[in-house]
């Protein structure tokens, strides 16, 4: 059996990103019917939170491990099957990470991804080598497989377009495999043996139109997986966690935003506590206009529970001065949030626990899973490694490993209001970290002015559903323009939309001309000190959707 999921320990301590820790989902003594599970190992693939998520868009439960985590820590979750992910490497170059050992031993269904393919290839005695022409892009493959054959090719055309990402290719099969298609450049684009399957391009990304079906047949068909992770399994599962981690007498201050996020963390952990949950709301006078009495307003409505609000403006702003590099911002204002909480604690305690909302892409993107070595560190966030050392909470974190389409389903189960659950991703610095450079009382004023057009415009045009988010951005850039009769020399102000699934990735928004015309006029009419609009066009990667 799987251990508890333990959130933190002592002094602020996390668990690593999978756990040596538990899972959500060890129901074995929770429900009449455990969730099946996939473990995905990294290879340090750029699209390995990308498999992760399309398994579970699959109605089946996932975890990202590393590839040399432990093979209890995996075979904890009691499997049905495991994915390779994709990796930069070559497989015969020395030093490069290997299959483990269990993998195989394990007798459990394989899907190989690229290099996880090639792994395969190698470990059971195929031949991987350097290909010719690398093959980095579109491709077409030719399904040569019948339709019993590997499973995964079931159902679907014989032709397909796929997304190729490899400079090496399978010059020999292992024995006992058979080729399930080929491209233009790979005679061997998928190979099987069983229940043993590999292939050379990427059906995890958007630009394999198919491959949702391909990563479903192998979970339904290959792995025998139900389908049976959902909303309410993860609910009953996450209270019980809740319940047994606290335990019946402890209390739980909760950082509220009003975001989606610690929204449904609040009600997840007050259908499991009760009253012994006190939500704060931290005014931090970093939020957008309007958005301290929002947040009152709404959750006052919408929750059966009393709300502490705390203004911190003044003490946020303290903390901020003179700081430009972001990563200190983000520290600082982690750091503040919870020496607000301990005050708060001190007077209405005693508080053992401090909740959050953090999410599975701000774990990943602040520290990659213990034990891997082949990715680094994007950006903290506030609430992961933003937190003191010595902060005198436990921390619970009930939603750290789901992504936020999985967050905004389990808050409608929850009966969470839309205007709660179908809320904008806000960062939890706020508007810190669209202001580059120092954060002062006159560059907020400005730039929350500047992001209340951008707002009200997109919407205005009916966007807002089409967008995962869109804000402004101040510059720490002059630049000289004409205003009447007169030279102007004032600051930048960047538009940043984007359209994502999960955050892990984006695009820009392709914004209709007029919109970005309205935006700019305004902009430039009715915020004093700026003067000149420009529209970030960067997808994630390369840059990511925050500025900084």
């Amino acid at each position: 059996m799987a251990k508890q999921l333990e959130a933190a320990t002592e002094g602020g301590e996390r668990a690593g990103l999978a756990g040596e820790s538990a899972h959500l989902l060890d129901l074995a003594e929770r429900a009449d019917e455990r969730v099946d599970a996939v473990v995905v190992l990294d290879f340090g693939a750029q699209y390995g939170q990308l498999i992760t998520r399309r398994v579970r868009e699959a109605g089946v439960y996932c975890e990202l491990l590393p590839f040399d985590a432990p093979a209890e820590r995996a075979l904890a979750l009691e499997p049905r099957g495991v994915i390779l992910s994709g990796g930069p490497n070559s497989v015969y170059a020395p030093g490069a990470p290997q299959l483990p050992d269990w993998v195989l031993e394990s007798g459990l269904p394989v899907l190989g991804i690229c290099y996880g393919m090639q792994l395969l290839a190698r470990a059971l005695g195929g031949r991987v080598a350097a290909a010719t022409r690398r093959e980095f892009g579109p491709a077409r493959i030719t399904v040569t497989a019948g339709e019993a054959d590997g499973g995964v090719f079931a159902g679907l055309p014989r032709e397909l377009d796929v997304w190729m990402s490899h400079g090496d290719r399978i010059e020999a099969l292992p024995p006992g495999f058979a080729p399930l298609a080929t491209s233009a450049n790979s005679p061997c684009a998928a190979m099987a043996r069983g229940h043993l399957i590999g292939l050379q391009f990427h059906p995890e990304v958007a630009h394999t139109p198919r491959g949702k079906d391909l990563i479903r047949n192998f979970l339904y068909d290959v792995c025998g997986c139900r389908g049976n992770w959902t909303p309410a399994n993860f609910i009953e599962a996450a209270v019980a966690e809740v319940r047994e981690r606290v335990g019946p007498d402890a209390r739980v201050l909760c950082g509220l935003s009003g975001g989606v996020d610690s929204s449904v963390a609040a009600a997840l952990i007050h259908r499991a506590i009760g009253d012994r949950l006190t939500p704060v709301f931290v005014n931090n006078g970093l939020l957008r206009e309007g958005e301290p009495e929002l947040v009152r307003e709404v959750f006052g409505r919408a929750f059966g529970m009393p709300l502490v609000y705390a203004d911190a403006a003044g003490q946020f702003l303290e903390e901020l001065a003179g700081v430009t590099d972001p990563e200190q911002k983000r520290k600082r204002i982690g750091e503040t949030f919870v020496r607000v909480f301990e005050a708060h604690a001190a007077g209405a305690g005693p508080f053992e626990f401090l909740a959050q909302g953090t999410l599975y892409p701000d774990v990943i993107e602040s520290a990659t899973p213990a034990g891997t070595r082949t990715a680094q560190t994007i950006k903290t966030h506030h609430n992961v490694g933003g937190l003191p050392a010595d902060m005198r909470f436990k921390l619970i974190e009930p939603l750290k490993f789901l992504f936020k389409d999985e967050v905004r389903a389990v808050g409608r189960a929850l009966g969470l209001p839309a205007e709660i659950v179908d809320r904008q991703p806000f960062p939890g610095p706020g508007l810190a970290v669209r202001i580059l450079g120092e954060v002062t009382a006159p560059a907020l004023a400005t730039l929350r002015r500047a992001d209340a057009i951008v707002r009200a415009e997109i919407e205005a045009a009916d966007l807002a559903r089409d967008i995962w988010q869109f804000f402004a951005v101040l510059l720490p850039v002059r630049t000289v323009g004409v205003m009447g009769d007169g030279r102007t020399y004032a600051q930048v102000c960047a538009i940043r939309a984007v359209t994502s699934e999960d955050a892990m990735t984006a695009d820009w928004a392709r914004l209709p001309y007029d919109l970005l015309a309205r935006l700019s006029n305004r902009i430039v009419n009715e915020v004093p000190g700026i003067n000149r609009v420009v529209y970030d066009v960067t997808p994630k990667p390369p840059g990511t959707i925050e500025w900084e």
